[in-house]
Formats: C-alpha cells, sequence, structure tokens
C-alpha cells in the first residue's frame, strides 16, 4: 500500500480516530454533543481545538505530500495559546500600512518569546521583509 493510501486511512481524524481528539481544554470529542452544551456541560472554550490535534492533521498532510497544508496547520497550532484579543491584533497589524518595519519585527519576537509560536513568528518576519520591499509598511512616525 502506498504512503499516501495509509495516511487517507487516518483523516480526518474525527472520524478515523475520533479517541485521539480533545479539546483546548481537555475533553475528548465523545464529550462534545448538543446535549451537552445545551446542559452547559461544555462552554466556549472547550469547542476550541487542542494544538495536539493540528500536530496530528499537520503530520498526516506531510506524510501525504501535502507540505504547505501542513505548514498551516502547524502555525494554526501555534495560535490555539494566543489569546484572541492578540490575535486581533495581530491580524491588524498585517494589513498593509497599518506597521512599520519595527513594530512587525516586535510581533515576530513577541510570538517567538511569549507564545513559543516559532513559525508565526517567521511568517511575520517574512511579511516584514515583503512590505518593505512593496512598500506597504506605514511610514515611520516623525
Amino acid at each position: 500500500m502506498s504512503n499516501s493510501g495509509h495516511i487517507s486511512n487516518q483523516y480526518p481524524l474525527g472520524e478515523t480516530q475520533p479517541e485521539r481528539i480533545r479539546s483546548h481544554t481537555g475533553l475528548p470529542l465523545s464529550e462534545i454533543t448538543l446535549e451537552a452544551i445545551r446542559e452547559g456541560r461544555v462552554g466556549p472554550d472547550d469547542l476550541v481545538i487542542h494544538t495536539e490535534t493540528l500536530q496530528k492533521q499537520a503530520d498526516i498532510a506531510k506524510a501525504a505530500g501535502y507540505r504547505q497544508l501542513a505548514d498551516n496547520l502547524r502555525r494554526a497550532a501555534e495560535l490555539v495559546n494566543i489569546p484572541n484579543e492578540r490575535l486581533l491584533h495581530i491580524y491588524e497589524a498585517l494589513r498593509p500600512r497599518r506597521s512599520t518595519y519595527q513594530e512587525l519585527i516586535s510581533l515576530s519576537e513577541e510570538l517567538a518569546v511569549q507564545y513559543d509560536a516559532v513559525e508565526n513568528a517567521r511568517f511575520i518576519r517574512e511579511a516584514a521583509e515583503a512590505y518593505r520591499t512593496n512598500l506597504l509598511l506605514r511610514p515611520e512616525d516623525g
């Protein structure tokens, strides 16, 4: 059997290996039901995917030859642990002409140091360079 055939038997994890999936809070997938939500046993934080699940999906994608998808899933896994308010700030900062070069570099350092989001930090550094090359940075104040 080809490697990709073996991989396709593993995807999607929610259907092929539901026992391996848990929420960000550690709740097993089997306990996330509409009834549990209605009864208040499952809250919003229980509906956030766990970093490990995204990493497993990335491993499957990489083994199947989908390198870009695997990279995206690994970056997503890093973002799970960053507060939503901070993610929205970063998203806004990445819009063209919203940030200076140094502000983007500072964001990348914050992601790497404070959140151990090294792939996202690298991605923002690359964006900062591309923005500088394409004149998409906000001019420096003063």
